[in-house]
Protein backbone atom coordinates (compact mmCIF):
# COMPACT_ATOMS: atom_id res chain seq x y z
CA UNK A 1 0.00 0.00 0.00
CA UNK A 2 1.43 3.29 -0.94
CA UNK A 3 1.57 5.50 2.09
CA UNK A 4 -1.10 8.43 2.22
CA UNK A 5 0.00 11.86 1.46
CA UNK A 6 -0.35 14.09 4.75
CA UNK A 7 -0.11 17.49 4.49
CA UNK A 8 0.17 18.78 8.39
CA UNK A 9 0.09 23.18 8.94
CA UNK A 10 -0.21 24.11 12.83
CA UNK A 11 2.51 25.21 15.55
CA UNK A 12 5.40 23.87 16.40
CA UNK A 13 6.51 24.74 20.13
CA UNK A 14 9.32 23.56 23.30
CA UNK A 15 6.77 21.74 26.00
CA UNK A 16 8.65 22.05 29.51
CA UNK A 17 6.99 19.32 31.24
CA UNK A 18 6.61 19.51 35.28
CA UNK A 19 5.18 16.63 36.81
CA UNK A 20 3.77 16.79 40.56
CA UNK A 21 1.44 15.00 42.86
CA UNK A 22 -1.57 17.33 41.99
CA UNK A 23 -1.41 20.53 40.23
CA UNK A 24 -1.50 23.50 42.04
CA UNK A 25 -4.03 26.07 42.76
CA UNK A 26 -3.38 30.06 42.23
CA UNK A 27 -0.52 31.31 44.53
CA UNK A 28 0.73 28.04 45.52
CA UNK A 29 4.23 26.78 44.67
CA UNK A 30 4.45 22.79 44.82
CA UNK A 31 7.52 20.69 44.58
CA UNK A 32 7.36 18.53 41.68
CA UNK A 33 8.75 15.30 41.09
CA UNK A 34 10.30 15.58 37.44
CA UNK A 35 11.01 17.49 34.52
CA UNK A 36 11.53 17.08 31.01
CA UNK A 37 11.88 19.56 27.91
CA UNK A 38 10.19 17.75 24.93
CA UNK A 39 9.65 19.52 21.17
CA UNK A 40 5.72 19.67 21.29
CA UNK A 41 2.91 22.15 19.75
CA UNK A 42 -0.32 20.31 18.34
CA UNK A 43 1.21 21.02 14.66
CA UNK A 44 4.25 19.07 14.83
CA UNK A 45 2.59 16.42 17.29
CA UNK A 46 0.08 15.79 15.00
CA UNK A 47 2.80 15.52 11.88
CA UNK A 48 5.30 13.00 14.03
CA UNK A 49 2.04 10.77 14.90
CA UNK A 50 0.92 10.65 11.36
CA UNK A 51 4.60 9.94 9.80
CA UNK A 52 4.83 6.96 12.86
CA UNK A 53 1.17 5.91 11.95
CA UNK A 54 3.08 5.32 8.73
CA UNK A 55 2.00 8.25 6.53
CA UNK A 56 4.09 10.21 4.34
CA UNK A 57 3.90 13.59 6.06
CA UNK A 58 5.17 17.09 5.33
CA UNK A 59 4.57 20.23 7.91
CA UNK A 60 4.00 23.52 7.44
CA UNK A 61 5.11 26.07 10.49
CA UNK A 62 7.44 28.33 11.53
CA UNK A 63 10.05 27.71 14.47
CA UNK A 64 12.48 30.64 15.98
CA UNK A 65 16.22 31.50 15.54
CA UNK A 66 16.96 30.35 19.18
CA UNK A 67 18.33 26.95 20.26
CA UNK A 68 14.93 25.59 20.38
CA UNK A 69 13.93 26.06 17.16
CA UNK A 70 16.97 23.88 15.84
CA UNK A 71 15.98 21.23 18.74
CA UNK A 72 12.89 21.37 16.90
CA UNK A 73 13.62 20.93 13.80
CA UNK A 74 15.83 18.29 14.26
CA UNK A 75 13.70 16.55 16.17
CA UNK A 76 10.89 16.53 14.20
CA UNK A 77 12.86 15.62 11.02
CA UNK A 78 14.14 12.86 12.65
CA UNK A 79 10.84 11.69 13.34
CA UNK A 80 10.25 11.16 9.36
CA UNK A 81 8.43 14.46 8.87
CA UNK A 82 9.49 16.29 5.42
CA UNK A 83 10.69 19.39 6.82
CA UNK A 84 11.60 21.65 3.81
CA UNK A 85 8.44 23.84 4.28
CA UNK A 86 9.19 24.90 7.75
CA UNK A 87 10.10 28.53 8.44
CA UNK A 88 12.78 29.76 10.42
CA UNK A 89 11.91 33.09 11.69
CA UNK A 90 13.59 35.93 13.53
CA UNK A 91 13.01 35.64 17.32
CA UNK A 92 11.75 32.82 19.71
CA UNK A 93 10.32 29.53 19.18
CA UNK A 94 6.63 28.70 20.68
CA UNK A 95 6.92 27.54 24.03
CA UNK A 96 4.36 25.31 25.69
CA UNK A 97 4.81 25.19 29.95
CA UNK A 98 2.80 21.88 31.09
CA UNK A 99 2.22 20.52 34.66
CA UNK A 100 1.08 16.96 34.79
CA UNK A 101 -0.62 15.44 38.14
CA UNK A 102 0.09 11.55 39.43
CA UNK A 103 -3.59 11.32 37.50
CA UNK A 104 -2.19 12.37 33.88
CA UNK A 105 -4.03 15.21 34.34
CA UNK A 106 -2.62 18.03 32.97
CA UNK A 107 -2.90 22.27 32.69
CA UNK A 108 -0.29 24.56 29.92
CA UNK A 109 0.35 27.62 28.83
CA UNK A 110 1.78 28.39 25.31
CA UNK A 111 2.99 31.45 24.31
CA UNK A 112 3.11 31.17 20.51
CA UNK A 113 6.10 32.80 19.19
CA UNK A 114 7.13 32.24 15.98
CA UNK A 115 4.11 30.99 15.96
CA UNK A 116 1.93 33.97 15.35
CA UNK A 117 4.66 35.35 12.60
CA UNK A 118 3.12 31.79 10.53
CA UNK A 119 1.22 33.89 7.83
CA UNK A 120 0.87 34.49 3.83
CA UNK A 121 0.96 30.65 2.61
CA UNK A 122 4.40 31.00 0.32
CA UNK A 123 3.53 28.68 -3.76
CA UNK A 124 5.65 25.83 -2.11
CA UNK A 125 3.28 25.64 0.97
CA UNK A 126 0.18 25.65 -1.03
CA UNK A 127 1.38 23.15 -3.22
CA UNK A 128 2.39 20.80 -0.17
CA UNK A 129 -1.39 21.10 0.74
CA UNK A 130 -2.81 20.26 -2.74
CA UNK A 131 -0.48 17.67 -3.14
CA UNK A 132 -1.92 16.00 -0.48
CA UNK A 133 -4.41 13.30 -0.17
CA UNK A 134 -5.33 14.64 3.46
CA UNK A 135 -4.63 18.44 5.36
CA UNK A 136 -4.85 18.73 9.16
CA UNK A 137 -5.04 21.58 10.60
CA UNK A 138 -5.55 23.14 13.92
CA UNK A 139 -5.99 26.62 15.64
CA UNK A 140 -2.44 27.35 17.54
CA UNK A 141 -1.28 29.44 14.25
CA UNK A 142 -3.20 32.46 12.84
CA UNK A 143 -6.71 32.15 11.60
CA UNK A 144 -5.41 33.64 7.96
CA UNK A 145 -3.52 30.89 7.51
CA UNK A 146 -5.62 27.93 8.20
CA UNK A 147 -8.30 29.26 6.10
CA UNK A 148 -6.11 30.29 3.13
CA UNK A 149 -4.57 25.92 3.65
CA UNK A 150 -7.93 25.04 4.12
CA UNK A 151 -9.59 27.04 1.20
CA UNK A 152 -5.66 25.65 -1.25
CA UNK A 153 -6.97 21.81 -0.37
CA UNK A 154 -10.75 22.23 -0.91
CA UNK A 155 -9.99 23.84 -4.51
CA UNK A 156 -7.33 21.28 -4.90
CA UNK A 157 -10.24 18.31 -4.00
CA UNK A 158 -7.30 17.47 -0.14
CA UNK A 159 -9.58 16.52 2.18
CA UNK A 160 -9.45 18.93 5.13
CA UNK A 161 -9.52 17.47 8.92
CA UNK A 162 -9.57 20.65 10.97
CA UNK A 163 -8.81 19.91 15.27
CA UNK A 164 -10.03 22.90 16.31
CA UNK A 165 -8.14 23.63 19.55
CA UNK A 166 -7.57 25.56 20.98
CA UNK A 167 -11.46 25.76 21.53
CA UNK A 168 -12.75 29.64 19.68
CA UNK A 169 -16.12 30.17 17.63
CA UNK A 170 -14.80 29.34 14.12
CA UNK A 171 -16.26 31.39 10.86
CA UNK A 172 -18.34 30.12 8.46
CA UNK A 173 -16.17 30.13 5.75
CA UNK A 174 -13.31 28.13 7.71
CA UNK A 175 -16.10 25.61 8.11
CA UNK A 176 -17.59 25.29 4.87
CA UNK A 177 -13.98 23.88 3.86
CA UNK A 178 -13.85 21.13 6.57
CA UNK A 179 -14.63 17.65 5.20
CA UNK A 180 -14.39 16.34 9.03
CA UNK A 181 -14.13 18.35 12.51
CA UNK A 182 -12.48 17.11 15.14
CA UNK A 183 -13.28 18.16 18.82
CA UNK A 184 -13.28 17.45 22.54
CA UNK A 185 -16.11 18.00 24.85
CA UNK A 186 -15.04 21.87 25.47
CA UNK A 187 -14.23 22.95 21.77
CA UNK A 188 -17.72 21.08 20.93
CA UNK A 189 -19.14 23.94 23.15
CA UNK A 190 -17.28 27.00 21.95
CA UNK A 191 -18.59 25.66 18.35
CA UNK A 192 -22.41 24.50 19.05
CA UNK A 193 -23.27 25.13 22.99
CA UNK A 194 -23.43 21.57 23.06
CA UNK A 195 -20.87 18.24 23.72
CA UNK A 196 -21.23 15.00 24.69
CA UNK A 197 -25.03 15.21 25.35
CA UNK A 198 -25.49 15.53 21.88
CA UNK A 199 -22.71 14.83 19.55
CA UNK A 200 -24.96 14.96 16.50
CA UNK A 201 -25.32 19.07 17.41
CA UNK A 202 -21.87 19.34 15.37
CA UNK A 203 -23.73 18.61 12.47
CA UNK A 204 -24.98 21.91 12.18
CA UNK A 205 -21.99 23.45 11.51
CA UNK A 206 -19.68 20.66 9.46
CA UNK A 207 -21.00 17.87 7.22
CA UNK A 208 -18.68 15.10 9.73
CA UNK A 209 -17.30 15.31 12.98
CA UNK A 210 -15.64 13.57 15.52
CA UNK A 211 -16.38 14.32 19.16
CA UNK A 212 -13.45 12.99 21.61
CA UNK A 213 -13.87 11.99 25.25
CA UNK A 214 -11.12 10.53 26.39
CA UNK A 215 -11.99 7.44 28.96
CA UNK A 216 -15.61 7.70 27.35
CA UNK A 217 -14.10 7.19 23.88
CA UNK A 218 -15.02 8.82 21.01
CA UNK A 219 -18.48 9.72 18.59
CA UNK A 220 -18.37 10.00 15.09
CA UNK A 221 -21.48 11.51 13.33
CA UNK A 222 -22.16 12.67 9.44
CA UNK A 223 -25.40 14.15 7.52
CA UNK A 224 -25.88 10.83 6.35
CA UNK A 225 -27.63 9.62 9.63
CA UNK A 226 -24.37 7.81 11.31
CA UNK A 227 -24.41 8.61 14.72
CA UNK A 228 -21.44 5.98 16.03
CA UNK A 229 -19.76 5.63 19.46
CA UNK A 230 -16.22 4.21 19.77
CA UNK A 231 -15.23 2.71 22.74
CA UNK A 232 -11.48 3.57 24.13
CA UNK A 233 -9.13 1.91 24.79
CA UNK A 234 -8.54 0.79 28.44
CA UNK A 235 -4.77 1.61 29.81
CA UNK A 236 -2.94 3.05 32.41
CA UNK A 237 -2.75 6.52 32.24
CA UNK A 238 0.47 8.25 32.57
CA UNK A 239 0.21 11.65 30.72
CA UNK A 240 -2.97 12.57 28.34
CA UNK A 241 -0.86 15.78 26.73
CA UNK A 242 -0.98 14.30 23.30
CA UNK A 243 -3.65 11.81 22.94
CA UNK A 244 -5.79 13.58 21.00
CA UNK A 245 -2.53 14.58 18.72
CA UNK A 246 -1.86 11.01 18.57
CA UNK A 247 -5.53 10.03 17.37
CA UNK A 248 -6.02 13.05 15.15
CA UNK A 249 -2.65 12.42 13.29
CA UNK A 250 -3.21 8.74 12.89
CA UNK A 251 -7.25 9.32 11.84
CA UNK A 252 -6.13 11.19 9.16
CA UNK A 253 -3.35 8.47 7.83
CA UNK A 254 -6.69 6.15 8.20
CA UNK A 255 -8.91 8.17 6.42
CA UNK A 256 -6.22 8.45 3.23
CA UNK A 257 -5.40 5.16 3.34
CA UNK A 258 -9.37 4.46 2.59
CA UNK A 259 -10.93 2.95 5.75
CA UNK A 260 -14.30 4.05 5.86
CA UNK A 261 -14.25 6.76 9.21
CA UNK A 262 -15.92 4.44 11.64
CA UNK A 263 -13.06 2.58 11.21
CA UNK A 264 -10.50 4.83 11.17
CA UNK A 265 -11.94 6.22 14.54
CA UNK A 266 -11.22 2.89 16.20
CA UNK A 267 -8.05 3.15 14.20
CA UNK A 268 -7.08 6.17 15.81
CA UNK A 269 -8.55 5.66 19.40
CA UNK A 270 -5.66 2.87 19.30
CA UNK A 271 -3.30 5.40 18.73
CA UNK A 272 -4.51 8.02 21.14
CA UNK A 273 -4.53 5.31 23.85
CA UNK A 274 -1.19 3.89 23.10
CA UNK A 275 0.24 7.30 23.47
CA UNK A 276 -1.07 8.33 27.26
CA UNK A 277 1.30 5.65 28.91
CA UNK A 278 4.35 7.59 28.28
CA UNK A 279 4.99 10.98 29.64
CA UNK A 280 6.03 13.71 27.42
CA UNK A 281 4.29 15.05 23.90
CA UNK A 282 6.07 13.76 20.72
CA UNK A 283 7.91 11.21 22.41
CA UNK A 284 5.11 9.37 23.34
CA UNK A 285 3.58 9.18 19.86
CA UNK A 286 2.87 5.61 18.62
CA UNK A 287 4.66 3.64 16.13
CA UNK A 288 2.33 1.98 13.59
CA UNK A 289 3.01 -1.86 15.16
CA UNK A 290 1.77 -0.30 18.31
CA UNK A 291 -1.15 1.12 17.03
CA UNK A 292 -2.17 -2.37 15.25
CA UNK A 293 -1.27 -3.91 18.47
CA UNK A 294 -3.67 -2.46 20.54
CA UNK A 295 -6.26 -2.54 18.11
CA UNK A 296 -5.63 -6.20 17.36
Amino acid sequence: MTAPRIAVVGSANMDLVATAPRLPSPGETLLGTDFVTVPGGKGANQAIAAARAGGDCVFLGAVGSDAFGVTLTGRIARSGVDTSQLRVVYGSSGVAIVMVNAAGENAIVVTPGANAAFRGLTEPELAAVRDADVLVAQLEIPLETVLAAAAAARDAGTRVILNAAPARELPAELLDAVDLLVVNDAEARAIVGAGREDPAALLMVVRRAVLTLGAEGAWFVDRDGTVHHVPAFPVETVDSTAAGDAFTGALAVAWGEGRDLVSAVRWASAAGAACVRRLGASVSLPQRAEIDALAG
